[in-house]
């Protein structure tokens, strides 16, 4: 059963602060998105967030968030015009903030770990055409960028590997490459590109896939 990040109590909080943080970051200060996601996914102030610190999720507005985040961070909010209002919600930038906010919560993963996985600001911004629709149809589509983020981390040795259903001892038996080297290759530890000829030859004949493939 998977735990949520913190107490549900906090949540519709968290997602208002972190809707009016991205909504004043980009729209009214004109940061870029995934700079200033980056910035807060880093922070020792995105990481407190993550946990639910309610100095964070309920003790701060959206831009005194922003403005802590610039403060650790070394960054410098720029000079706002006085009559300059825009609305801090309802906007693409505004529901990014709410919905990340959300699936941070459901998934108990921090902010730092879903941006090394390739969910983006930017990319949630253009999904705002999602942001009628029940959280769990976002869920399901930040699902899939991680996956396939994941996927195309993943070394194409193992991908094929997997795919025949083999396991490294098995692969090492049927292809004669000992059982270490495919452990390195498939960690990054060691370069297949670099390997000896017949090594790869060996491995691609047992994977039914040509060279090319198999070093790409």
């Amino acid at each position: 059963m998977m735990t949520n990040a913190y107490s549900e109590l906090y949540l519709d909080d968290a997602m208002s602060v972190l809707g009016e943080f991205c909504a004043y970051g980009i729209n009214l200060c004109r940061f870029d998105p995934d700079q200033l996601f980056m910035q807060f996914a880093y922070s020792n102030t995105g990481r407190e967030f993550g946990r639910g610190n309610p100095r964070y999720t309920a003790g701060m507005s959206g831009p005194e968030l922003f403005r802590a985040v610039l403060l650790e961070t070394g960054g410098e909010e720029p000079d706002l015009n006085p009559d300059l209002v825009l609305p801090l919600d309802r906007s693409p930038e505004y529901w990014a903030g709410w919905i990340m906010a959300y699936y941070q919560w459901n998934k108990n993963k921090s902010y730092a770990w879903l941006f090394d996985r390739g969910l983006s600001l930017s990319e949630v911004i253009r999904m705002y055409i999602l942001h009628e629709a029940d959280v769990s149809a976002f869920t399901e589509a930040a699902d899939r960028i991680i996956q396939m983020d994941d996927f195309r981390k993943e070394s194409t040795l193992r991908r094929l590997r997997a795919y025949y259903n083999l396991t490294q001892k098995q692969l090492s038996e049927q292809s004669g490459v000992s059982l270490r080297m495919i452990q390195l290759y498939e960690q990054g530890q060691n370069d297949l590109k670099k390997a000896q000829a017949q090594v790869v030859l060996a491995l691609a004949d047992t994977l039914h896939c040509g060279v090319q493939e198999l070093l790409e």
